[in-house]
């Protein structure tokens, strides 16, 4: 696993972009075909828990930043409240935040809510692994402390040089709470050093962080 990088040295890191090779590509194809085919049977019941829970709509759209600056749409299971699902600007969400509904809190540390994201990667708007697609309207606390645009941060534009992944570097090691600036030297980090060992070991990885229901807790020991 490369070495963690120092907190706010993003732009220190050198650029080298991982080639976006045939066997990547497949290998995003075949995972995403076969985990909707596995998860099928869980697209039912989280579609039936949330209209119990909290009505229509099913599904939240919402615009992301992604290969080269291109930005795409992708969709997720709600977890939000109705209310709060929408709206401008949008921020992170945090632990226990009042937004998120009590099934949504399960769906987010389980990942099932990002299920949907498997057809961004059909349609090559997004990979299995790379850096976590970024909301376009999104703002966020940085280090100063101050609210600010991703296109603020440093490293952002450098990030944009793969396309966005599912999981990734920054995803798995760092908490969900880890300042911007943290996790783009994470995914610079990942561009530099970049291999299919390293993707499959994410992808590993991620699965078990999945199947343990630890996603609102990873960063810290499995």
């Amino acid at each position: 696993m490369p070495t963690r990088p120092a907190e706010g040295r993003a732009d220190s890191v050198p650029l080298e972009a991982p080639a976006h090779s045939t066997a990547k590509r497949a290998f995003d194809i075949a995972f995403a075909l076969l985990m909707l085919l596995l998860s099928s049977p869980v697209w039912v019941v989280l579609s039936l828990l949330i209209l119990w829970e909290d009505g229509p709509p099913l599904l939240f759209a919402q615009e992301r930043w992604g290969l080269g600056g291109r930005r795409f749409q992708v969709l997720k299971f709600r977890t939000m409240k109705r209310a709060q699902a929408g709206g401008q600007p949008a921020t992170v969400s945090r632990a226990g935040d009042p937004r998120v509904t009590p099934v949504g809190r399960v769906l987010r540390r389980m990942g099932l809510d990002e299920l949907p994201n498997l057809l961004s990667i059909l349609r090559g708007d997004m990979s299995l692994v790379g850096p976590r697609a970024l909301a376009t309207d999104e703002i966020v606390l940085d280090i100063d402390p101050r609210y600010r645009s991703y296109e603020e941060v440093p490293g952002f534009r450098q990030r944009l040089s793969v396309k966005p992944g599912l999981t990734g570097l920054a995803t798995v090691l760092l908490p969900r709470d880890a300042s911007p600036r943290h996790r783009f030297a994470y995914d610079l980090v990942y561009i530099r050093r970049w291999s299919f060992g390293l993707d499959l070991r994410l992808v590993g990885m991620s699965v078990l962080i999945s199947l343990l229901g630890r996603w609102e807790k990873r960063g810290r020991k499995i």
